[in-house]
């Protein structure tokens, strides 16, 4: 695997809490930037600015809130109606109002989707098995 050389000036505040974050989880500073890059990179790719930005804090969350977030669905009555939308669209179609509603559903399923791809992601990264998907079953 080939590997690119970067110049990159950052801010002091900015340089001195990677500096910190390094010297804590006994790393070198290479490796804490190349993580978090690594963490951002499918991230922007995301069309909403506000999910991006979300995605990316996401590095900062605790192992436990990963964990809960690569466990999150939609709420239960979200998927049955989408569900019910589907099967409408189906049988006899949508009206423009029903089409708007599916397409929300569907960008918050996406969303979803994204939130427990980049906590397992982030898992990953700090050494867990994150291989059984069983471990990342919904809490009941």
């Amino acid at each position: 695997m080939g590997a690119q050389q970067i110049t990159l000036n950052l801010p002091d505040a900015l340089y001195e809490q990677l500096k910190a974050a390094a010297e804590r989880s006994r790393r070198s500073l290479d490796e804490v930037l190349m993580e978090a890059v690594a963490a951002l990179a499918p991230v922007l790719s995301t069309t909403s600015t506000g999910l991006r930005s979300s995605l990316a804090q996401m590095a900062y969350l605790n192992d436990a809130a990963l964990f809960q977030a690569a466990r999150s669905t939609m709420a239960p009555e979200q998927r049955a109606r989408l569900e019910a939308l589907h099967d409408q669209q189906q049988r006899s179609g949508l009206d423009r109002a029903e089409q708007a509603e599916e397409q929300a559903l569907l960008d918050l399923y996406h969303e979803t989707l994204l939130v427990r791809a980049q906590a397992a992601v982030l898992l990953k990264q700090r050494g867990y098995d994150v291989s059984e998907p069983d471990q990342f079953a919904p809490l009941a």
